[in-house]
């Protein structure tokens, strides 16, 4: 597994009160909580010097610490509403952390809602990251299936394209096939890594200079609607998928 060469935290989030799945962080997939697959994968990556998880919930915390996640303390509930932004939560976590002698110089955000994610994709994102050495910020992105010049606004009785091809005298993006399209990529939850003086000093998650960590399309598979959750399960009983490995102690 070998030791992190730099000091980098592992930051996972679970707040209470999810709206469109309830309680998924804890809901069980292949007889474990979420969650527990992003704790395992975060152990086994050898990225971090600590695995910590912030969470409003001290039901989560309980099980987040039998997977052997760090809770230090319980989220504030001013920054684990369904609109609060991860800014908060994050510079309340990393600032509370370096008041009490915390140094390290980096954090990575893995979501619960990432549970194909394993440890190899974490050690490729960091090795990425350092080898790159000047960007504030990695983001993993995948390629959009679902085209944004294919995507409208409406306005009234009305709509517009939200993407508009600039040679006018051309066929309109949005009346062209995908594959003639720019190649565009959008964000997934499956990680994040930053600089922390990006959020204590400038007050973002992201900074000015943000490379991009490509994912394959389980790597990057986000779990946030009940038919998101039934794609999960056929994807591991028909072995399309696979999960990280997880050590328990104790009972749930």
């Amino acid at each position: 597994m070998g030791e992190p060469t730099s000091s980098c935290l592992g930051l996972i989030p679970a707040r209470s009160g999810s709206k469109r799945i309830a309680g998924k962080n804890v809901r069980e997939l292949e007889g474990h909580p979420l969650i527990a697959y992003s704790i395992g994968a975060a152990l086994d990556s050898g990225v971090f010097t600590r695995v910590i998880v912030s969470t409003d919930s001290n039901e989560i915390a309980r099980i987040a610490r039998m997977y052997g996640a760090e809770v230090p303390f319980l989220r504030p509930p001013e920054f684990a509403g369904d609109n609060s932004p991860d800014i908060e939560w994050i510079g309340h976590l990393l600032g509370t952390l370096k008041e009490s002698g915390e140094t390290a110089e980096y954090f990575s955000i893995l979501r619960p809602t990432s549970p194909f994610r394993t440890a190899a994709t974490i050690r490729r994102a960091w090795n990425e990251f350092l080898e790159d050495g000047f960007a504030d910020s990695l983001r993993a992105v995948e390629k959009c299936h679902e085209h944004p010049a294919k995507m409208w606004r409406i306005n009234g009785a009305r709509m517009t394209p939200v993407m508009i091809n600039p040679d006018l005298n051309a066929v309109p993006w949005h009346s062209s096939p995908y594959q003639t399209l720019p190649e565009v990529y959008v964000q997934n939850a499956s990680l994040e890594i930053a600089r922390i003086d990006v959020v204590l000093g400038r007050g973002s998650i992201a900074g000015d200079s943000i490379m991009p960590f490509i994912t394959d399309e389980t790597e990057g598979f986000d779990i946030n609607r009940e038919m998101d959750w039934i794609i999960a399960e056929y994807m591991l009983s028909s072995g399309h998928a696979e999960l990280p490995r997880v050590r328990r102690e104790g009972n749930l």
